[in-house]
């Protein structure tokens, strides 16, 4: 079954830190956020097409667009249970700030019709094709998430930005190669194809051959902007070989702002999913090319509906508990009543939602099989 769903929240303007000189202009208040799914109609992606999420805040006019993308798990069953939920705290990000953020599935994977781009290139060489096949591919339903997005009524199309991770920032480096009408920048977070996790790419050469082939294609079309952010301690693409992409990229004509930034977790390929880590850089980075909606303002982000917390949780319980009310679908939270607890977000369905947060939960309170799921994504029995 799926759930198409669209939530809405009050929220009001706080100012932020690089405005503190100024004074902050007032934003319309009250604000609202929207959350919707999204089919977006793409070549090649027979039935539905791409499973997207649309994220923004409400209000009058037209407003600058941001089409995300997500990375490739080496686990062939976590790619299939991809879904643009899982970038909702992303979106609000960019939402925040004043654009229309859509998040974007790509073909192939989770629910999202059409054959993976992966097999256009990918470390079996028997399959024949290229890692720069392959991101071309990746980038063609970036190209056409954002035709589909200029229909909206909401959105701007003579302002568009891109951004991903992994073989999703990968993707941004081959549409800035062959730039759609309205991109203004592209941000590739750990950007790359063929590791395998371990500081090892199965062809180095290729991967880094793709990139000096964009390089040389984006040098053509005048070289819109590129942020690159590798962590320190990436362990698919570590530093040495991030720069190397650097130089081919560069060898080819191709121009980019590299920000190597600091350790992020056990492994800093996954930094784009803690916002906190990268806020900074991209406000930075948006801001030096005048590609902030809101200049220095900021909407404070959806507020939680104030429905009480299940009895017996701990602190750490309740807590875990506000953020649930905001979560990604599907989600579920589990408690024992006596301070156990486990909570789950953005799963592919809510079968793996209650079972993670059940798992969670019994962790908790080992021995304990008196967990059981106290609520979960609405309109779910």
């Amino acid at each position: 079954m799926r759930v198409v769903l669209t939530l809405a929240f009050l929220a009001v303007v706080f100012r932020s830190g690089a405005a503190q000189d100024q004074p902050a202009q007032p934003l319309p208040a009250p604000i609202r956020f929207v959350e919707r799914e999204i089919w977006i109609p793409a070549p090649q992606s027979f039935p539905h097409g791409l499973d997207s999420i649309e994220v923004y805040a409400d209000r009058p006019g037209r407003h600058p667009l941001v089409v995300l993308t997500h990375g490739t798990s080496n686990d062939p069953e976590v790619r299939m249970r991809t879904t643009p939920w899982s970038q909702l705290e992303q979106a609000l990000w960019f939402a925040r700030r004043g654009f229309v953020a859509v998040v974007v599935v790509r073909r192939g994977y989770g629910r999202s019709g059409g054959q993976m781009d992966s097999q256009q290139g990918n470390c079996n060489s028997r399959r024949g094709g290229s890692f720069e096949a392959a991101g071309e591919a990746s980038a063609d339903d970036l190209r056409a998430a954002i035709r589909y997005a200029n229909s909206l009524p909401e959105v701007d199309g003579e302002t568009v930005l891109s951004a991903g991770v992994s073989t999703g920032g990968f993707a941004q480096v081959a549409l800035i190669a062959d730039p759609p009408k309205g991109l203004k920048a592209a941000i590739s977070f750990a950007g790359g194809r063929g590791s395998d996790g371990h500081e090892h790419d199965c062809d180095l050469s290729g991967v880094a051959g793709a990139f000096a082939a964009f390089g040389k294609r984006a040098h053509k079309h005048g070289d819109l902007p590129m942020l690159w952010i590798y962590a320190q301690n990436d362990h698919y693409f570590p530093p040495v070989m991030a720069r190397q992409f650097e130089a081919a990229y560069a060898r080819g004509g191709g121009i980019e702002q590299f920000v190597l930034a600091p350790p992020d977790g056990d492994d800093g390929h996954h930094l784009y999913s803690h916002v906190d880590a990268w806020s900074d850089i991209v406000q930075s980075f948006l801001k030096s090319h005048d590609l902030l909606p809101l200049g220095d303002q900021v909407y404070r982000g959806p507020v939680a509906p104030n429905d009480p917390p299940p009895a017996g949780l701990p602190n750490s319980g309740v807590e875990a508990w506000t953020h649930f009310l905001l979560a990604a679908p599907f989600k579920a939270f589990a408690s024992d009543g006596r301070g156990a607890w486990g909570f789950a977000q953005a799963r592919f369905n809510q079968d793996l939602a209650d079972a993670d947060a059940l798992d969670k939960c019994k962790k908790t309170a080992p021995g304990n099989n008196n967990c059981s799921i106290v609520a979960k994504t609405p309109g779910i029995k």
